[in-house]
């Protein structure tokens, strides 16, 4: 299951209309180094791969629009047969125009000489300043030289824009192949959080389930996590990124699972809670149902055309609404939410958008005070939780929290697809 060439062409196609007579640099993401000289597996700049389906490092995309030649044009690593032998083959300049429908390649070593021709009659660069400060500061001197230069040719980049605001439109909108690789990364995801369920008992330590989760995430075709995976068992499951890992499971605890498997580059991203020994206390099974419900109803709220800031809005009505029946808040609910009071037990947001980054590219308000309205093709997480940590410090004028009640942390969370009358949930086949 791929991505066609001809959907990255419509991609580029979309954006060489946004940037009109500009010219676009997208630069693949740098090599990251583990320890000492071990590098970490490669991932490509997700803006990047969204142009190019390019997986390669030391390369560079551009989109020029305006030159009568050349519209799309590849920086990429030549052929090094000796390089090769210790890391992995290279596509080189011929085959990478060929498989990925370049006007024009050149080897990444031509890229100062080669670039002044897409951007001596541009009207401005396009370039989001990323992680590798020795390309920002290319670029930042390449449009320097050319305004000092602009009075003697009356043409050149006035102007240097960041890439964000117009990919980020295009990546939001998932095409009907990206539903699909979304599908398989949630399908994969859903298998190893269901097997992670039934295999847990007390005595098994967090890494055992762990192990098991990413052992389905390989076993399926999937590249792995999508994100460090969080196994939190007991007191652990009031820690939002626990990562280690590595205790050890005892009757009475609840185990949080946050896992995810990454296809192709499109990540899924589910939380389920439950009880190790299979039963909960009264304490834990009144928390879950508050947060379960919170989550229906905040689902019920992903449609087309609502505020995206509405699911979540739902959500804190009802955990805060549950949380003053049970005596762990006190006050008007007007007043706790207006106040923010109940972040003690909750304190982020319900969901995010989610495809090739597991916090994925989309504005969420545009301006201060309107939130993106929900359309179709969008893919949200929905994940309602809360979290009494054995420290807790209740707000100002909040009562102290009993003993037993601190240590219970629960989350759920589903992936969401907007469809055209409602929404999809893609995780429903991991029960809650």
């Amino acid at each position: 299951m791929t991505i066609e060439q001809s959907e990255y062409r419509q991609r580029r196609a979309a954006l060489r209309q946004k940037i009109g007579q500009g010219t676009a640099i997208f630069h693949s993401a740098p090599l990251a180094t583990m320890h000492n000289d071990v590098e970490y597996v490669y991932r490509q700049d997700s803006d990047f791969y969204y142009l190019t389906g390019f997986n390669e490092s030391q390369a560079v995309a551009v989109l020029a629009p305006h030159h009568p030649e050349h519209q799309y044009i590849l920086f990429v690593q030549p052929k090094d047969p000796l390089k090769e032998t210790w890391t992995g083959r290279l596509w080189g300049v011929e085959a990478a125009k060929e498989a990925f429908g370049a006007d024009q390649v050149y080897p990444i070593t031509d890229f100062a000489k080669e670039i002044l021709q897409y951007l001596n009659k541009a009207e401005r660069i396009y370039y989001h300043l990323g992680r590798d400060n020795s390309f920002n500061s290319q670029i930042l001197t390449l449009w320097q030289s050319l305004l000092s230069t602009y009075s003697k040719r009356g043409t050149g980049p006035i102007a240097l824009e960041d890439t964000n605001h117009l990919m980020q439109p295009l990546r939001q909108v998932k095409s009907t192949a990206e539903i699909e690789m979304m599908r398989r990364a949630v399908e994969i995801s859903t298998e190893a959080h269901n097997i992670a369920r039934n295999i847990t008992q007390a005595g098994k330590y967090e890494y055992e389930i762990q192990a098991e989760i990413e052992h389905i995430f390989r076993l399926r075709g999937g590249n792995g996590p999508a994100y460090p995976s969080i196994v939190a068992s007991g007191q652990n499951s009031c820690i939002l990124h626990y990562i280690e890992n590595n205790r050890q499971m005892l009757d009475g605890d609840l185990l949080l699972i946050d896992a995810g498997c990454s296809y192709g580059y499109y990540n899924g991203d589910i939380t389920r809670t439950f009880p190790v020994s299979g039963s909960f206390t009264p304490e834990q099974q009144a928390i879950y149902d508050l947060v379960l419900e919170a989550q229906l109803q905040a689902i019920e709220q992903v449609k087309p055309g609502l505020p995206y800031n509405t699911f979540h809005d739902r959500a804190v009505e009802v955990l805060v609404d549950g949380l003053l029946k049970l005596g762990l808040l006190v006050g008007s609910s007007e007043e706790i939410i207006e106040k923010e009071h109940y972040k003690p037990f909750y304190m982020h947001k319900t969901g995010h958008w989610l495809g090739l980054d597991v916090h994925d590219a989309g504005i969420y308000k545009c301006g201060e005070n309107t939130w993106q309205n929900l359309q179709p093709g969008h893919i949200v997480t929905v994940e309602p939780g809360i979290y009494i940590s054995p420290d807790i410090q209740p707000a100002e004028g909040q009562p102290d929290i009993p003993r037993e009640w601190r240590g219970i942390g629960i989350r759920i969370e589903d992936d969401v697809l907007v469809t055209p009358d409602g929404n999809e949930i893609l995780s429903a086949g991991v029960p809650k």
